[in-house]
């Protein structure tokens, strides 16, 4: 599906704040509010837009402390890695796991309180994965940008 330039603008709009009105969204737009209600289920019923949420306060919520954490399989066999990403998946403290090309196979992205939090997880959760080669972790100093908005 090609989207139109309204399609697009409404995307950008629903993506820097999600809570507002059909009407709110209309006047933006300069469409009817049945338009805008019939764009907005078009966009959710073609899967574009996969759903909503609430953006949470790393700082507030005590989880500002961001590791980068790359690790390495002892072997990329399929049982291996269909293993771990079984595994890592159950991880409440990984957000976001990405399988890689380079010197490793994965990267974490984790989220705890602070530094002995962290290690807690790594001596109790992460390093009793099996088919872990090793780790090698990266620990964010500061945020220059943190984006969830698409550019269409």
């Amino acid at each position: 599906m090609t989207l139109d330039a309204i399609d697009k603008k409404l995307l950008t709009l629903l993506q820097n704040d999600s809570k507002g009105t059909t009407k709110e969204l209309s006047l933006k737009l300069n469409l009817s509010v049945t338009a805008v209600y019939e764009r907005v289920k078009k966009l959710e019923r073609l899967g574009i837009i996969d759903k909503y949420v609430a953006l949470l306060d790393r700082e507030k919520i005590e989880k500002a402390f961001v590791v980068f954490c790359h690790v390495k399989l002892l072997q990329h066999t399929i049982e291996y890695l269909t293993s771990f990403e079984s595994d890592v998946v159950m991880l409440d403290e990984v957000h976001e796991c990405f399988h890689v090309s380079g010197d490793y196979d994965y990267i974490l992205k984790i989220y705890v309180k602070n530094m002995q939090e962290y290690r807690e997880f790594m001596v109790t959760k992460l390093t009793t994965l099996k088919h872990i080669g090793s780790t090698h972790s990266t620990f964010m100093i500061s945020e220059v940008k943190n984006s969830t908005a698409f550019i269409l």
